[in-house]
């Protein structure tokens, strides 16, 4: 089979180091990858790099080798066109149809699926000029990957650092998996919770449960690479932040909420993917409870936690917000999922086994999606990746029917 053909488009920012660990992920996959440097980029790595990693010559500009029209051909061949980093400038000129360098003539006249993953400081990607060119070029269906937030140039800290490569990567892959279809979640706002809450009993122990969070992190990655603009809100993964999302770190049932229903007031769909405690110990011990010798310990009281998804459920943002509930169960799935899908009111619920050696921790999964309107869609074992572009291609037919 012919190799998938990635154009690795570099901007001239510090981070164009980190695209060469981009740029061997992808080769290593089996892609032929033909990276344009900006002039710019040149100046932080060398056209002698980009060449041996890719086994290809690297050019700036569209006077060399003119006989073969560079400037048309490499953008008209690619399956995918990924800039690593985007700088403002970058965006600027993508947005605005610019075309001063081989990069940004090869943006023009590409006809794939088109990947940013911006890199600049906070200051300039929180410009209302950078987001109004951000929005312009997800309007016309490129994936704009979210900043990630950590140190930056010298000793500033904030949002604008490159997401991890690998991260990149993942996102690319995804993109490329779906083929040339335009980003069916492009201008929509979701949130996904993920993880399992742990409610603290005293300082050193707590109540919890077996869930990874690798669910609602799948989630998360293939709704970036549909287009979303995605808010996380994880509790006790210890997963690396998917790119392009924004992520909320909570820990027990309570915290959850609160960064629930802030977060939902904008939110186009809301994925309550996490394992949320049922309950919570009545009180919490200063510290820690000690064994004594002949004694039993005293039993702990437990007291029920906030019913999060049915609350977001009956007090939606919108009419049109579409909420998506997980059910996890030992026994009488379907039955038990029918049954909760009613009591919590939302649109769509998940419905798997779980067990010791089932779904949680682990990479596959199989479950059912049942719809308040009755119907019922099995999603066969396999990785969770594909279950989660299942809830989303649900998700994409629901904002269909309501256009």
């Amino acid at each position: 089979m012919e190799k998938p053909k990635v154009v690795l488009g570099v901007s001239g920012g510090i981070a164009a180091y980190k695209a060469c660990e981009l740029l061997r992920r992808l080769t290593e996959s089996g892609h032929d990858v033909r990276v344009v440097p900006t002039g710019s980029a040149l100046q932080f790595v060398g056209a002698a790099t980009w060449s041996a990693l890719s086994g290809h010559p690297v050019s700036t500009e569209v006077w060399n080798d003119v006989h073969e029209v560079p400037h048309v051909r490499i953008g008209q061949g690619a399956d995918l066109v990924v800039v690593a980093p985007a700088t403002a400038d970058m965006l600027a000129k993508a947005a605005h149809g610019l075309a001063d360098d081989l990069l940004t003539n090869t943006l023009l006249t590409a006809r794939c699926p088109v990947v940013f993953a911006p890199a600049m400081h906070t200051e300039m990607w929180e410009h209302p000029a950078t987001q109004e060119n951000v929005a312009t070029l997800r309007r016309r269906g490129a994936v704009v990957i979210e900043p990630a937030v950590g140190r930056l140039t010298g000793v500033d800290t904030g949002k604008g650092r490159l997401p991890d490569p690998g991260e990149i990567f993942e996102v690319c892959r995804r993109v490329l998996a779906r083929g040339p279809v335009a980003p069916d979640l492009a201008g929509r706002h979701v949130v996904i919770s993920a993880g399992g809450t742990r409610e603290p009993l005293d300082p050193v122990r707590y109540l919890g449960n077996r869930s990874s969070g690798k669910q609602g992190y799948a989630l998360a990655r293939t709704a970036v690479a549909r287009g979303a603009r995605v808010t996380l809100i994880e509790a006790n993964t210890g997963l690396p932040d998917p790119s392009g999302a924004d992520v909320v770190r909570v820990v027990t049932a309570v915290q959850l909420r609160e960064a629930v229903l802030k977060a939902v007031s904008d939110a186009d769909v809301v994925v309550m993917a996490a394992a949320v405690a049922d309950f919570r110990p009545a009180e919490y011990a200063e510290g820690k409870i000690k064994k004594k010798d002949n004694q039993e310990p005293a039993p702990i009281v437990l007291v029920r936690n906030p019913d999060i998804l049915a609350e977001v459920s009956a007090e939606r943002a919108t009419p049109d917000q579409i909420v998506v509930g997980f059910a996890a169960e030992t026994d009488n799935v379907l039955a038990n999922g029918r049954e909760k899908l009613l009591r919590k009111g939302c649109d769509l619920l998940v419905v798997n086994e779980v067990g010791e050696r089932k779904t949680f921790g682990s990479e596959e999964n199989e479950a059912v999606v049942l719809a308040a309107d009755g119907g019922e869609i099995p999603v066969p074992y396999g990785p969770k990746e594909g279950l989660a572009d299942t809830v989303w291609d649900l998700v994409s037919a629901r904002f269909s029917s309501q256009a």
